[in-house]
């Protein structure tokens, strides 16, 4: 199964009072420089009241960045990668337990299946670290079901 996984870099936007709106407000001035958005999160933190965070992919370009540093986002410091492939029944178990068998613990992980492909963007505490499931990763998706 042919699974792609890149190095990104998401771009971060802290929310302090959220309400209703923040997130099109938060992503106006990127759809109006015409900034084609892959990836985008956007979540409350438990415990905080009011708190949130927007986080999306890709961010490229003068103009995109512009928009991207208008609407208040950032670069995140967070070393992420972004898998796509075909899904089978399994993959995020294998690939979730291939990291763990490394003795990498990850940052986060946010997955979805659309139709017959999936998407998954991982994020670690270190390059290093993302950089060694990277590898991971392929090896994992392409091993065949037990």
């Amino acid at each position: 199964m042919a699974v792609t996984v890149r190095k990104i870099v998401l771009w971060r936007k802290e929310v302090a009072d959220d309400q209703p709106g923040i997130l099109a407000n938060a992503l106006a001035p990127l759809a109006h420089a015409g900034t084609n958005i892959q990836v985008v999160m956007a979540y409350r933190s438990p415990g905080n009241k009011g708190k949130a965070a927007i986080e999306l992919y890709p961010v490229t370009g003068k103009k995109s960045i512009a928009a991207a540093r208008e609407a208040g986002f950032g670069a995140s410091p967070i070393p992420a990668l972004l898998v796509e492939g075909d899904n089978r029944a399994g993959i995020g178990y294998a690939t979730s337990q291939a990291i763990a068998d490394a003795g990498i613990s990850m940052d986060f992980v946010v997955a979805q299946v659309v139709g017959r492909r999936f998407s998954a963007v991982f994020g670690f505490a270190s390059e290093k670290d993302a950089a060694t499931c990277a590898s991971i990763i392929r090896k994992s998706a392409a091993a065949k079901k037990k």
